[in-house]
């Protein structure tokens, strides 16, 4: 045998997400869970990305100044993201 026990079961599960065409959801729930990572504490202590709909990620900011100051932000937000997670995630982000 050439291939280890663990490879061998990564490569089977990789190939069933993938035949389910599930790659996309679980690279957007992945971006998600890293928001607070990516946009760092003192933003995502005001906004938190709730959701994902074709290729835009929806954001609650609970006040209205940091809705303003993220829509500045968004390009760079966009950017860090799909750095992140290395492919284009996002296209848009809706700020509400």
């Amino acid at each position: 045998m050439t291939e280890s026990v663990p490879r061998l079961i990564r490569t089977s599960i990789n190939r069933t997400i993938a035949s389910l065409g599930l790659s996309r959801k679980i690279e957007e729930y992945t971006a998600m869970e890293l928001w607070p990572v990516i946009v760092g504490e003192r933003i995502a202590n005001v906004a938190s990305a709730e959701r994902f709909q074709e290729g835009k990620l929806y954001v609650h900011v609970t006040r209205a100044p940091w809705r303003n100051e993220l829509v500045f932000l968004k390009k760079e937000i966009i950017a860090k993201i799909n750095a992140t997670m290395g492919k284009e995630i996002v296209r848009d982000i809706i700020f509400c």
